[in-house]
């Protein structure tokens, strides 16, 4: 079980700490030697997010099931050469391809590393270590930050997309040893009334539009937030080092945010913690110094990944039995806003030479999206008991999460 939970969380580590959001401490590198604007960072970014996008439709269209170990493989080769590639080229539209391509790899991944441990973990009926488990984006993120400037110091940013990409290889051959797509009793039937503790089928479109405002407004601090630590005058030391702080805050948010549902309720925990990431996003516009930047990174890194596991645990509480169909709406409208993000504050620091307009419209986003869920706070807490088949372990893991 150990060996598949690593397995698990270095799968997210190539995927979506080195392949996906490694660009974001390597891009003000990249910028400093080839002078291309916040547009083109912007684009850059929107194309890795249209990849996503384009992968998390597929993922709930095309019946994976089946061949999920073989399609995590190929993902994650898919990461390692285009991290690689982004390194061996000088070209804006072979970078774009390859960012979608990255972008495409690292959704695959994601569901399907997500779908073969999440369904282990409740067939040995610890699916309390999922947050563990998704622990290893904010490792990947931590890990980043860490490397990034020695391989820049010695082989500039080309060898840093290089250096990482080697890495990601090297977790590559461990998540093959270990990570295996085996469950037992795949067939058995076992009915039991489960209480759940979620808003009504109606309140859904609330849910899904904050939860689009919230991927349309975190990303413009995941995307340039080391490159804002850049251009600040009084900050002294390697950017890079605020990555560092966004994963080490990251690691656990996942398990802290959880535990606090359980106390305060989903809904109530889904408007705190888009609160505090809305304030966090701000920050760098009114405190424009080394501690108003590492105060955004934690806000930010203690959030984001806080506020997809209340967001996607809510909409499987929803509707149980049809939980993967509801996430897949969620994770499309999260795409489709962290696509435009990117495109649309990356423009606007193009002609306002910084990022303070940019900031402050992601900052009203996310509140606006917070506000958008206070309807459902009457919801948390009441329980309303329901009859579960499972029928696979598929159904299990549904009804777990």
């Amino acid at each position: 079980m150990i060996k598949i939970l690593m397995g698990g969380i270095l799968s997210l580590v190539i995927a979506m700490g080195i392949a996906r959001f490694s660009y974001t401490p390597i891009l003000p590198l990249m910028q400093n030697d080839m002078s291309f604007s916040n547009g083109v960072a912007g684009y850059l970014a929107t194309s890795n997010y249209a990849g996503y996008l384009v992968a998390a439709v597929l993922a709930g269209i095309l019946p994976l099931r089946q061949w999920r170990k073989a399609f995590l493989r190929l993902s994650l080769i898919l990461s390692v050469i285009t991290t690689a590639g982004m390194g061996f080229f000088h070209l804006y539209t072979v970078w774009y391809v390859f960012r979608f391509v990255s972008g495409f790899s690292s959704a695959f991944v994601l569901v399907l590393a997500s779908s073969i441990v999440l369904d282990k973990l409740a067939e040995k009926s610890k699916t309390n270590w999922s947050g563990i488990f998704y622990g290893g984006v904010g490792i990947g993120i931590f890990l980043t930050g860490l490397i990034i400037p020695i391989l820049n110091r010695y082989f500039k940013w080309e060898g840093a997309w290089i250096g990482l990409s080697v890495t990601s290889l090297i977790f590559t051959f461990l998540v093959w040893i270990w990570l295996k797509d085996t469950t037992s009793n795949p067939t058995q039937n076992t009915e039991k009334e489960s209480p759940t503790h979620g808003p009504p089928m109606k309140w859904l479109p609330w849910l899904i539009i904050a939860y689009g405002l919230e991927g349309l407004g975190y990303i413009v601090t995941g995307t340039f937030i080391v490159s804002i630590a850049e251009e600040t005058p009084n900050f002294n030391g390697d950017a890079t080092f605020i990555w560092m702080i966004v994963g080490l805050a990251a690691i656990p948010s996942c398990i802290i945010w959880s535990s606090l549902a359980k106390k305060w309720g989903f809904v109530k925990s889904l408007i705190v913690a888009m609160i505090l990431q809305s304030f966090g996003i701000v920050i760098p516009v009114l405190l424009i110094t080394k501690t108003g930047l590492v105060v955004s990174a934690i806000l930010f890194g203690a959030t984001f990944m806080g506020i997809t596991t209340l967001a996607t645990t809510l909409a499987s509480r929803i509707n149980p039995q049809n939980s993967s169909r509801i996430i897949g709406y969620l994770t499309a409208i999260y795409a489709a806003g962290q696509m435009i993000g990117p495109m649309i504050a990356g423009s606007l620091a193009s002609a306002s030479h910084n990022y303070n307009s940019a900031l402050i419209g992601a900052a009203i986003v996310v509140l606006i999206g917070a506000l958008f869920l206070l309807t459902g706070i009457q919801f948390d807490n009441k329980p309303v008991k329901i009859v579960i088949v499972e029928s696979s372990n598929e159904n299990m893991q549904n009804k777990k999460n």
